[in-house]
């Protein structure tokens, strides 16, 4: 089992509301279930954002040859040709 830590936070009144809705709404469980899908969600975001700071960090530092590029649109254009449109 995974070990947990209790966090103890204080929130706006209308804050407080919009979470009961959730749980009267039955989209969560507890309060405590819906501030962690925030949380997570939040985390979540974080974590994507710098993966694509890093992979644009990465083109930055190798650049896309001519050649790449002339590949990529040939190689899209036979994608969008072979579409049943």
């Amino acid at each position: 089992m995974m070990s947990v830590q209790q966090l103890v936070i204080r929130v706006p009144d209308e804050m407080a509301a919009a979470v009961d809705d959730l749980v009267d709404a039955g989209e969560y469980d507890t309060r405590s279930d819906a501030v962690r899908a925030a949380v997570e969600a939040l985390l979540d975001r974080r974590r994507r954002d710098e993966i694509g700071r890093q992979i644009a960090a990465g083109f930055e530092r190798i650049p896309t040859t001519d050649a790449e590029m002339a590949a990529a649109y040939e190689n899209a254009r036979l994608m969008v040709e072979e579409e049943p449109w």
